[in-house]
């Protein structure tokens, strides 16, 4: 499983989706570089992200250093969530066009088959409408790896419904985030680690890192009917929808993942998190400076555990 030095243990990295909250977990990879002066890739065996955290990983799985993908974010967000339309009802709110230049210049012409280190990336096909993997290895004798270019599995993985339009993959399939049935995708990777990799589960670490802990109040809506408006408000003047039934069933589908990982690997799960105390919508690039402070503070927090995290060998 790629090219760190295995021991006793199996570690993987889980990175969640949360649009442009994803600096926060960039920001705290950034800090173990610099601590442990290698690449996040040589520090584990298998790398797995989802929406932003399918940015971050297949980045990581490539070599990149996360001090460039800090940059990046900061270069191309406010473009990737530039307006296509205000609500969304007839067109999709972001073309991909943005993202799609992206990614396609992050990571150029390497097809996913070509990532040497296990990449999962989680989406969903709704040509057939079912959940589905990218995966940079083959998890049976004979089977055929995808021919898929990286920068398209990510952005399957990055395309949430009504803000990105679907991904028309190879003129075949069309995909969407991942976030619907895997926000967190630590249970994917887990799942992968006894099924494919025949690891036993006492021998499986997961370093899990989420985009922020979402405050999200419904409260303020006693009264009302509970449509459209009290799930997706819009803001007047403007008429900008706000992603607040989403962004609630990403946390939702990002904390009850966690759950269930800990009570399967107790203490070889570390979830970093931070509160953001307020609603952050994950298309809001106003955030990015707070929510970098807040990458930094978490590192400092948790910088105890995470140590002890990569101790264990």
């Amino acid at each position: 499983m790629g090219n760190r030095q295995i021991g006793e243990y199996v570690k993987i990295l889980s990175i969640d989706g949360g649009g442009i909250r994803g600096i926060l977990a960039i920001t705290v990879l950034k800090n173990i570089e610099k601590q442990y002066k290698c690449k996040i890739a040589d520090l584990f065996d298998v790398l797995a992200g989802t929406s932003t955290g399918a940015i971050i990983a297949a980045a990581a799985a490539i070599g990149k250093e996360m001090e460039d993908i800090y940059d990046s974010y900061y270069k191309h967000g406010e473009k990737i969530f530039e307006r296509n339309a205000k609500v969304g009802f007839f067109k999709s709110i972001y073309t991909n066009h943005h993202l799609r230049n992206y990614l396609q210049d992050a990571y150029g012409e390497i097809l996913l088959s070509e990532v040497k280190k296990p990449l999962l990336l989680p989406a969903v096909d709704i040509n057939k409408g079912k959940p589905y993997v990218h995966r940079s290895h083959v998890r049976s004798e004979g089977e055929k790896k995808e021919s898929v270019k990286l920068w398209d599995a990510v952005l399957s993985s990055c395309s949430a419904p009504v803000y990105f339009p679907p991904n028309e993959m190879q003129n075949k399939h069309l995909a969407i985030d991942g976030g619907l049935w895997a926000n967190n995708p630590s249970l994917v990777t887990i799942t992968e680690a006894l099924s494919f990799f025949h690891q036993n589960l006492e021998d499986i670490q997961v370093l899990s890192i989420g985009t922020g802990l979402q405050s999200i109040s419904f409260q303020d809506q006693e009264g009302r009917e509970w449509g459209a408006q009290s799930w997706l408000p819009f803001q007047f003047p403007s008429m900008r929808i706000t992603p607040k039934l989403l962004d609630l069933a990403l946390h939702i589908s990002s904390e009850a993942i966690s759950y269930h990982c800990r009570h399967l690997l107790h203490d070889h799960y570390l979830r970093l998190n931070a509160e953001l105390q307020k609603e952050m919508p994950f298309d809001d690039v106003t955030f990015l400076q707070e929510l970098t402070v807040m990458g930094e503070k978490l590192y400092e927090e948790q910088k105890k555990d995470i140590e002890h995290f990569f101790e264990k060998v």
